[in-house]
């Protein structure tokens, strides 16, 4: 055989665009049949065929194109020919379509078309070009329709086929024709996971205050409380948790473009689901997690040498107050740091001298607060809230348990059937069936085991009368201790922030807080800390 009839070598590339298509063969069978019989007819040699499934021809982000163009721009290069059905195949971008084509040009290898031949003159490179901008055009044209479809279809309540968040699942909601309409509702297995992670973020675990995102991860993972996948626990899983409204039933469909940009408000569809947590706490957390981010605000300052650091601000313009003196510093006020700063222009705020107020926030504090009736009628709806929290989990334990029992019992009456000789161990399906309700159970009980532990730990302590009066009484006389921190500590598992207006002043408070702080068994005298760490990523540290 001479070199002149050496048949060139042919890579096929064969592609669809979605996992579905993929899975039902609608097209991969039907390119590689016609690519096969094309090389057939022309003398090529198929050297290899690189496969594509579900992937879309809009960018190049495609591990077996990339795996073919890297092996067509090697020296040598294993082919000489790259087949495809269309130039759509292969790209749907234009410009794409032509840097690729030019880049395996420049090693000797050409793209050739099954439907669409063309030679290397100008009049068919121009060509090429054309059709390229026609499918470039389509393909927007497609994506358009079918996400107006997407977004009609989640206005009507319907679920957009992607796997629903931790502590949902979905149902079959109605049939129209060969498609079965979704929607989702709650998981019994994992919700209680999120009402959780919600729970430490707002209250702790019943030993410790409030947990930023990180103590919730280690928490979770340190006590075997896995993801639904049956995996540890990250803090981007945890924080989207924290920060998704689906969870107080408002699921935002068409949030985020491809690129993970936020898309304008119009563009965005609100679908009602079943909440699992109520609004109220779901905008406390986002609260917390606005004031703990150091992009906004700075760690709250819980020591000083002033009883109000970091908690008192101006009723006018919510600016900081800080200390500012007087008469080489035999005076000391608490003054609107941005009228300090800007002048009276950016806040007409008034100056209050330092020592008035820490007595007046400490007596009102004192006598109004630090009564056993008023701390009994503050935490009334804390304690109500606390005992429904505990309600709701045992309903969830007997749950889990009922349906542990129910699989227990199928899987009875699957080994009588199987030792009367009605059922054959051998059957696939039978065996399947059995390790499903295996499963069944093992999650439940597992489940349920993980609930009672978290029933049991949960700080659910009862809070009698003399639990009152004994926290009443040590910090009506720890708040009034002079030259040490105990005022300025004690304060803040009483107030969280205090407001000076003209004529008054606003002292506020958590009352999930103060009923931690209750519970704990430590006065007020367990002190928060707090201080930026740094994180090797690059996205922790913005510069």
């Amino acid at each position: 055989m001479t070199a002149s009839t050496v048949p060139l070598r042919a890579a096929l590339y064969l592609r669809v665009s979605t996992a579905r298509q993929a899975e039902h063969d609608v097209s991969i069978p039907d390119q590689k049949r016609q690519g096969e019989a094309y090389c057939d007819a022309r003398n090529l040699q198929l050297v290899e065929t690189f496969i594509e499934p579900g992937a879309s021809a809009t960018n190049d982000r495609r591990p077996e194109f990339q795996r073919m163009i890297e092996a067509g721009t090697s020296k040598p290069a294993p082919f000489d020919v790259v087949v495809v059905h269309s130039f759509s195949r292969f790209f749907r971008d234009h410009f794409e379509l032509e840097f690729y084509v030019r880049k395996l040009a420049k090693n000797g290898v050409k793209l050739v078309s099954i439907t669409q031949e063309m030679g290397d003159d100008p009049m068919h490179v121009m060509m090429r070009q054309i059709m390229a901008l026609f499918d470039e055009y389509q393909s927007k044209e497609n994506a358009k329709h079918v996400m107006r479809a997407l977004k009609e279809n989640a206005r009507q309540g319907f679920w957009n086929g992607s796997l629903p968040p931790i502590g949902y699942r979905t149902v079959a909601a109605e049939q129209r024709g060969a498609k079965v309409k979704k929607k989702i509702e709650i998981d019994p297995l994992h919700a209680d996971t999120v009402r959780l992670i919600y729970r430490l973020a707002l209250e702790g675990d019943g030993t410790t205050g409030q947990m930023g995102v990180k103590n919730i991860v280690s928490y979770l993972n340190s006590r075997r409380i896995f993801t639904r996948d049956g995996g540890r626990w990250g803090i981007g899983q945890v924080h989207r948790i924290l920060t998704r409204r689906t969870y107080m039933g408002e699921h935002e469909f068409n949030k985020r473009s491809k690129t993970k940009e936020l898309k304008p408000v119009s563009e965005i569809v609100t679908v009602p689901v079943p909440p699992i947590i109520d609004k109220e706490t779901f905008d406390a957390v986002q609260k917390l997690l606005k004031a703990r981010n150091p992009k906004v605000m700075p760690a709250r300052v819980i020591s000083g040498p002033t009883m109000l650091t970091g908690l008192i601000h101006c009723a006018k313009c919510g600016g900081a107050m800080t200390i500012r003196t007087g008469k080489g510093g035999r005076y000391r006020y608490y003054a609107c740091s941005m009228k300090a700063r800007q002048g009276p222009t950016a806040c007409e705020g008034m100056a209050v001298p330092m020592e008035k107020l820490d007595d007046l926030v400490a007596d009102h504090l004192e006598q109004q607060l630090l009564q056993p009736e008023r701390l009994e009628t503050v935490l009334a709806a804390a304690l109500d809230r606390r005992e429904e929290h505990a309600e709701r989990r045992r309903e969830h334990i007997a749950e889990l348990s009922k349906r542990a029992a129910e699989s227990e019992l199928r899987l009875k009456r699957l080994y009588d059937a199987i030792e009367a000789g009605v059922a054959d161990l051998d059957d696939p399906a039978l065996k399947d069936r059995i390790d499903g309700l295996k499963a069944i159970r093992d999650q439940a009980k597992a489940d349920a085991d993980r609930a009672q532990g978290m029933l049991q730990n949960s700080g659910q302590k009862a809070v009698t009368p003399q639990m009152l009066r004994k926290f009443a009484t040590t910090a009506r006389e720890r708040i009034r201790l002079e030259s040490g921190g105990y005022r300025r500590d004690h304060l803040r598992a009483l107030a969280q922030r205090v407001e000076v207006a003209e004529g008054e002043v606003r002292i506020m408070g958590s009352k999930s807080r103060l009923l931690q702080t209750l519970v704990a068994g430590s006065g007020v005298n367990s002190v928060p800390t707090q201080g930026l760490k740094w994180r090797r990523g690059r996205d922790s540290n913005p510069r």
